[in-house]
């Protein structure tokens, strides 16, 4: 199985305008390998991607919990704090949710690791 690997970038927000621009005229094809994901510094990209958020994503991929209620018993937190993060989460494509039975929604991560592009190089974390 291949592994599914998220490529975030990080470019002034002038930079991710113009890149946007030209996509959406036509200029320019996004490319297989370029970032889907695009931060204005390492500091918004930190906020995102903290180390509590990966350790939620590190939870979610090993329990596979039922729903963000279950989510959050087994981290011990409480239910609105976690519920805010994977929203933030979704926003970025980071996870999903599968609707289960009785409507519950399972957070579920769609990404192996996580790639890394910026000013200062390339950063891999799985």
């Amino acid at each position: 199985m291949s592994r599914r690997i998220l490529r975030i970038g990080i470019a002034s927000s002038e930079e991710i305008k113009q890149l946007t621009l030209e996509i959406a005229a036509g200029k320019r094809r996004r490319q297989a390998d370029e970032p889907r994901v695009w931060f204005t510094s390492v500091d918004a990209f930190s906020r995102v991607l903290s180390t509590k958020s990966m350790l939620l994503l590190e939870m979610i991929r090993q329990s596979e919990p039922e729903s963000v209620a279950e989510l959050a018993e087994r981290l011990g937190r409480r239910k609105p704090n976690v519920s805010r993060i994977l929203k933030k989460l979704e926003e970025f494509g980071i996870i999903e949710f599968e609707i289960g039975e009785g409507g519950k929604k399972a957070p579920r991560v769609k990404y192996d690791g996580f790639r890394v592009e910026g000013p200062l190089g390339v950063a891999e974390a799985s």
